[in-house]
């Protein structure tokens, strides 16, 4: 860990931008840099964050996991 080349160290963004080459650019070509970009802010803020079910939070979605904190402060 920590040393040069060791993708573990940053676990989290390498599986973001994985799933972001899976799920929206893979085969896509863009005709501008300002469509690519539109398309992966899209991605980022309209789909990744708010409808995306995750493991580490009982199978809810962002939004739905911090609308139930919001309800249930202490997490119990």
């Amino acid at each position: 860990m920590s040393r040069r080349g060791n993708y573990h160290d940053n676990a989290v963004a390498v599986n973001f931008f994985i799933l972001l080459k899976r799920e929206r650019t893979r085969r896509r070509t863009y005709k501008t840099r300002d469509q690519a970009r539109s398309d992966v802010f899209d991605y980022i803020a309209m789909f990744y964050n708010p409808k995306r079910k995750h493991a580490k939070n009982g199978m809810l979605s962002p939004a739905d996991f911090e609308n139930l904190q919001k309800l249930n402060p202490q997490g119990v």
